[in-house]
C-alpha cells in the first residue's frame, strides 16, 4: 500500500543529508558534545531569523516552557492562564514550576486562546498567561498585552509555529516565547530539543543560568536550577533545516491553498469544517486541521489510517478532561468550544514535500470515509 504519512521525516532528512553529515562530523572532532561552537551559531541565526535579540538553546519545548515561566518570575503558588486545547505539556510545565494551571476557552474558528476568556480568568494569584501559536498560526498576544495587569506577564507557547508572525511581530518579540525542535515541527531536530526567544537580555540571561544548574560557568550556582541544554548535534541538524525553512513554510502554505480547494465540495456540504486564518497572521500551517461533522470521527480516522493515510487528531481531549488534569474541578461543559473541537478535529497529512496527487488521494479517501 502507497504510505502518505502524517509527517514525511524522511524526505526532510534527504535534503540535509549531507550538511548533517559533515557538521557531525565537525562536532566529532572538536568533541564538542554539549553547547559549543555548533549551538553559538544556531542560537544567533535563529534569533535572527525570528527578529529577536535572544535565542537559548535548551533540551525541549516543555522545558523552554518552563524556564520562560521561571525567568519570567513564576513560582509555587502561583496562578498561570493556559488554553484549554493544547498539548499537555504547556499545563505540565506550569505545574512542574510548582504553579497551578487555569484554564481558558479557545475561539471557535481558529481554536487558538480567546483573549476574553484568558482575561476573565485572570485572578489575584494570577502571574502570567501562555497564549499557544497552535496549529501554525499566532494567538493574539496584542489583545492580552493591553488588557492585562502590570504584574502579569505574557509567555508565549510557539512550539508549533516557526516562523509565523501576527500583524508583522513574531513569537518573543517584545516579551519572550518557547519553542520545540521535536522531530515534527516545521523546524523539527533529530530527537528532543527547543529554545527561549526574547528581546528581554536580563530573562534570557536567567533562562541560560537555570538551565545549566544555576550558573553561566562551572561550579558557579547563583539561582537554584536544573540541566536542559542544547547539544552540539542537535544544533547542526537545526542549522541546515533552517537555511530551508522559509521555502518550507511557504510549499505548507501551498498545500495548504490546495486542500482547501480540495475540500471545498465537502465544505460546502457541510461534511467539513475548513482551517481559519485568523485576521493578521501569516500562517505556517504545521498541521492542516479540519472538522468533521455529521460523523464518527474516530471512525473516520480509522478508515483513513487503513488505506495509508496518515491522519491524526491534536488533540483527542481538552486539558480539563485529561486524568491527570481532574484535579483541577473544571467539568465537561465547562469550555464548550475546546470540547467541541476536540470531538471534531482531524489533522490531515502537510509537510513541504506533499504532491498534489497524495493531496488528492487524501481528499478522495476522506469523501470516501466521510460516506461510510
Amino acid at each position: 500500500m502507497n504510505q502518505i504519512p502524517l509527517v514525511d521525516l524522511k524526505a526532510a532528512h534527504e535534503e540535509v543529508a549531507d550538511e548533517v553529515r559533515a557538521g557531525f562530523e565537525r562536532v566529532l572532532a572538536g568533541t564538542a558534545f554539549v553547547g559549543g561552537e555548533e549551538v553559538r551559531l544556531f542560537e544567533r541565526a535563529y534569533a535572527d531569523f525570528g527578529g529577536v535579540a535572544t535565542c537559548v538553546g535548551v533540551a525541549n519545548g516543555t522545558d523552554a516552557v518552563e524556564l520562560a515561566l521561571r525567568a519570567s518570575g513564576v513560582g509555587p503558588g502561583d496562578e498561570v492562564v493556559v488554553p484549554a486545547n493544547t498539548f499537555i505539556a504547556t499545563a505540565g510545565a506550569v505545574a512542574r514550576i510548582g504553579a497551578r494551571p487555569v484554564l481558558a476557552d479557545c475561539l471557535p474558528g481558529s481554536h487558538l486562546l480567546d483573549p476574553r476568556a484568558a482575561l476573565d480568568a485572570v485572578g489575584p494569584a494570577t502571574r502570567a498567561v501562555v497564549p499557544v501559536h497552535l496549529y501554525g498560526q499566532m494567538a493574539d498576544v496584542t489583545e492580552l498585552a493591553g488588557h492585562l495587569p502590570d504584574r502579569v506577564r505574557i509567555v508565549e507557547d510557539a512550539a508549533q509555529c516557526q516562523g509565523a508572525t501576527r500583524d508583522g511581530r513574531s513569537p518573543g518579540s517584545g516579551g519572550i516565547a518557547a519553542t520545540s525542535f521535536y522531530p515534527g515541527k516545521n523546524l523539527g531536530a533529530y530527537g528532543d530539543a527547543g529554545a527561549v526567544l526574547t528581546d528581554d537580555e536580563e530573562r534570557a540571561a536567567l533562562v541560560r543560568a537555570i538551565a545549566n544548574h544555576g550558573g553561566v560557568a562551572k561550579y558557579r550556582h547563583d539561582v537554584p536550577g536544573f540541566n536542559s541544554r542544547l547539544d552540539g548535534l542537535q544544533a547542526v541538524v537545526l542549522r541546515a533545516k533552517l537555511a530551508r525553512l522559509a521555502d518550507g513554510n511557504a510549499a505548507r502554505r501551498a498545500a495548504a491553498a490546495r486542500y482547501d480547494a480540495l475540500l471545498a465540495d465537502l465544505a460546502d456540504a457541510g461534511r467539513v469544517v475548513l482551517p481559519v486564518t485568523a485576521p493578521g497572521n501569516v500562517h505556517v500551517w504545521h498541521l492542516y486541521v479540519v472538522q468533521v461533522t455529521g460523523a464518527d470521527r474516530d471512525a473516520v480516522v480509522g478508515k483513513l489510517n487503513a488505506e495509508g493515510i496518515g491522519a491524526g487528531v491534536h488533540y483527542p481531549a481538552p486539558v480539563h478532561l485529561t486524568p491527570a488534569y481532574r484535579h483541577l474541578g473544571y467539568s465537561r461543559g465547562d469550555f464548550p468550544h475546546a470540547e467541541q473541537a476536540a470531538d471534531r478535529i482531524l489533522s490531515l497529512p502537510l509537510y513541504p514535500q506533499i504532491t498534489p496527487g497524495q493531496q488528492q488521494r487524501v481528499v478522495d479517501t476522506l469523501a470516501d470515509a466521510l460516506r461510510g
